[in-house]
């Protein structure tokens, strides 16, 4: 098998498991919908997070309103009765009030907050330095945990316009947001590696060979977009090395020279051009001044 390392930029996003046979469009098929399964997994869990400590969303014309506004607006949430958690509510005001502030109690809570915790380990790119690959079985089991901590808190479900709701029922909009500048759509992505873009009518090997044995670093663009940056000959924790191991070795170096200067030698015995003569002329190991 090869492995791909995908990045986005200078980020590792997953380890991906693939052959030479592969052609390069199915590749960035499979590529694509495991990063945007993943990109889907991480928001969810974000928003998630938010609907353990604040409950479900308000409707959209009573965000960022005061209790007393809305009084005096008369507006009123359909879905306040309807979508309570299990067990139910705890008051836990939003302070961006987008949020009602009936946030489900401590236990039920407790079960949103494990599941987001297990979801993020399995998508987590810390995989990479484990030498763990992430496949789309494994992402769609990190969405169905997520769904099934939902469904447990919320049987009644959650408003259809709450972001939690949304992106299960895969009707979020994203334009405007800052998420929506991660996502790549369908036909418009690119995979590149050692500089040059892989194209589509192309098989694998015809880049890399015929060994299966072959570990490489991919970067997944926008169609489009110039040549990503070339990955760099050393990584910053071997940079870090590399320069303690120098600095080690200028220290080894200066010892050695601060204990011999090169001259010492001079004042041995051994080294006294005289030393026979005064040997035999009885006058070794004279010394000046008393003793």
């Amino acid at each position: 098998m090869v492995r791909l390392h995908v990045k986005r930029g200078n980020d590792s996003l997953f380890l991906f498991d693939t052959t030479l046979d592969t052609s390069i469009a199915v590749l960035l098929e499979e590529v694509l919908e495991i990063y945007d399964y993943r990109l889907k997994t991480m928001r969810l869990c974000d928003e998630m997070q938010s609907l353990a400590k604040y409950g479900h969303f308000k409707p959209p014309n009573m965000h960022g309103l005061t209790e007393e506004q809305i009084g005096e607006l008369k507006l009123k949430d359909e879905y306040e009765d309807v979508c309570v958690p299990q067990g139910g509510s705890i008051e836990s005001p939003d302070p961006v009030g987008r949020r009602t502030g009936k946030a489900p109690n401590n236990s039920m809570a407790e079960v949103i907050m494990k599941t987001i915790t297990d979801a993020k380990e399995i998508v987590s790119n810390k995989l990479v330095t484990q030498n763990k690959t992430l496949r789309l079985q494994d992402v769609q089991d990190a969405l169905d945990r997520l769904r099934g901590a939902i469904m447990i808190v919320y049987p009644m479900k959650l408003p259809p316009y709450d972001p939690v709701q949304a992106e299960l029922d895969h009707t979020q909009d994203l334009s405007g947001t800052q998420a929506s500048l991660d996502i790549i759509e369908k036909g418009g992505a690119s995979l590149w590696w050692a500089g040059k873009e892989l194209q589509l009518e192309k098989a694998l090997f015809e880049y890399l060979g015929k060994n299966e044995k072959t570990k490489i670093v991919v970067k997944l663009t926008k169609k489009g977009q110039q040549a990503p940056a070339r990955e760099q000959v050393m990584t910053e924790d071997e940079k870090k090395q590399l320069m303690a191991w120098q600095f080690k070795k200028q220290e080894e170096h200066k010892k050695l020279h601060e204990a011999d200067d090169g001259d010492d030698y001079y004042n041995s015995p051994w080294a006294n051009p005289n030393a026979l003569k005064n040997q035999f002329h009885g006058i070794g190991n004279i010394k000046w001044g008393p003793r």
